[in-house]
């Protein structure tokens, strides 16, 4: 045993990390993005929106990781950095596009859903996982607006204002998303129980099966191109062995399948 044994730890080894510890939500915040970018024309709006969706994330894990911890000031540095980080993105956004703040309204609400499961320590309830699945499949919808711009202030006219293809996205990326946390769920947290294993190859079935549907309602033939994005998501969940695969190799197959919708909705927003 050495003196360094006895020696209390560095002032940065106590800190508490400024990054989240969930590296797929990552991707799980750009797809929507990217998809959300395929739908609106470009407008300079974007970057502040793009910056205050990306810095909500670890703004918000903090906030639900302040909520339930037994020592909350670990996590005060890390949440009053990516509030500062989010702040003036957000209100750069609003003061592009105000009806913004009905959008922020909504997922407020939404992320009370989050903070109740948070207080419950249950925050990797399915239920919970949806939840986020829909708050970032959501932008989509909101991206595509900013980029339109649609001149309206209320909820129900700025939903009418919503391109078709922006909806059609919105669906398809929470398919995905949905898919994917029940793939990593059935290979790493739940991979002792098998109905995981079973609901993430259901679910990939029956998305593949649905598929031809998302096809005809974006119109043949350019829909079609979605069709091989859910085969290879379906093949990927009906592999069984997983064995050995590290959770960073799991999560790059993740993103791939993600590259691969991604590159599916490009081709035909291209071909429509």
């Amino acid at each position: 045993m050495t003196a360094d044994d006895h020696a209390p730890r560095s002032r940065t080894a106590q800190r508490t990390s400024l990054f989240p510890p969930q590296h797929g939500a990552w991707a799980f915040l750009g797809l929507p993005l990217a998809l959300g970018f395929l739908v609106g024309d470009p407008t300079w709006a974007w970057l502040p929106l793009a910056w205050a969706w990306i810095a909500a994330y670890p703004a918000s894990y903090f906030v639900l990781s302040y909520v339930r911890a037994r020592r909350p000031e670990r996590f005060r540095r890390p949440l009053l950095v990516w509030v500062a980080l989010f702040a003036p993105a957000g209100l750069a956004a609003v003061v592009l596009r105000p009806w913004l703040l009905w959008v922020g309204v909504l997922y407020l609400a939404s992320f009370a859903v989050n903070l109740a499961y948070a207080r419950r320590n249950r925050e990797r309830d399915l239920v919970n996982d949806a939840v986020f699945v829909a708050q970032c499949s959501g932008i989509v919808v909101v991206t595509g607006l900013v980029g339109d711009d649609p001149d309206a202030a209320m909820p129900a006219a700025l939903l009418s204002a919503v391109p078709s293809q922006a909806w059609l996205l919105a669906v398809a990326c929470a398919l995905v998303l949905l898919g994917s946390t029940l793939h990593v769920k059935s290979l790493l947290r739940e991979r002792r129980d098998p109905r995981y294993a079973r609901a993430s190859r259901a679910f990939a079935v029956a998305c593949l099966l649905a598929s031809p549907l998302l096809a005809l309602a974006w119109h043949l033939p350019a829909g079609w191109l979605f069709v091989p994005a859910f085969a290879v998501l379906a093949g990927r969940a009906l592999r069984r062995d997983w064995s050995g695969m590290r959770p960073g190799t799991i999560g790059m197959v993740e993103l791939a399948g993600f590259v691969v919708l991604l590159a599916a909705a490009a081709s035909a927003v291209a071909a429509a």
